[in-house]
C-alpha cells in the first residue's frame, strides 16, 4: 500500500511541476489601455512562449490580448499554425506605438506568414474585430505602465 501511495505523490508532484512550468513562460497578465478599452494581457517573452501563442483556444474574450516581446526591432512574421479562431494583428514599436496591422487573420490562412510594414519591437494579439471596434490605426500607442522585456 505505501508503494501505491508513493506513487500517487510522484504522480501529483510532477503534475504540480509541469503546470507551474507551463504557466511562467509567459509572464503573468496586466492591465493595459488600447484605444480606450482596458485589456488584460499575457505577456510572450520566451522562445517557448511566442511560439506557442494563442494556440489551440477555442476562444479569445474581447477584453485580451497576448503581447509578444522581442529583443529588438524587427520584421517578426506571424501565422496562424494551430490557432483556432481569428486574430487581429498589432505590430508597434519601442514605445509602444502601432506601426503595422493585419485584421481579422482567419485560421485558414496558415501556412501564410504575415509581416508588418516597418521593423518592431512587440505584436499584440486580440479577437478579430478588436481593430474597427476601437479605431485602432497606426500610430494608436498602447498604455502599459513598463513594457516587459525578453525573458530568454
Amino acid at each position: 500500500m505505501s508503494r501505491y501511495r508513493y506513487g500517487v505523490l510522484a504522480v501529483l508532484l510532477l503534475a504540480a511541476t509541469l503546470i507551474f512550468c507551463y504557466r511562467t513562460e509567459s509572464q503573468p497578465a496586466s492591465m493595459a489601455e488600447f484605444g480606450g478599452v482596458s485589456l488584460n494581457i499575457d505577456y510572450a517573452t520566451t522562445t517557448a512562449a511566442r511560439e506557442r501563442g494563442l494556440s489551440g483556444r477555442a476562444s479569445i474574450p474581447s477584453d485580451y490580448g497576448m503581447l509578444f516581446v522581442f529583443p529588438k526591432d524587427d520584421r517578426y512574421g506571424f501565422w496562424m499554425k494551430d490557432t483556432l479562431v481569428p486574430l487581429d494583428m498589432f505590430w508597434l514599436d519601442a514605445q509602444g506605438r502601432v506601426v503595422s496591422i493585419a485584421e481579422d487573420v482567419s485560421p485558414s490562412s496558415f501556412p501564410h506568414v504575415f509581416y508588418p510594414s516597418v521593423p518592431a519591437r512587440y505584436v499584440l494579439e486580440t479577437a478579430s474585430g478588436f481593430a474597427a471596434a476601437h479605431g485602432i490605426v497606426t500610430g494608436t500607442p498602447l498604455l502599459l505602465k513598463d513594457f516587459p522585456s525578453v525573458s530568454q
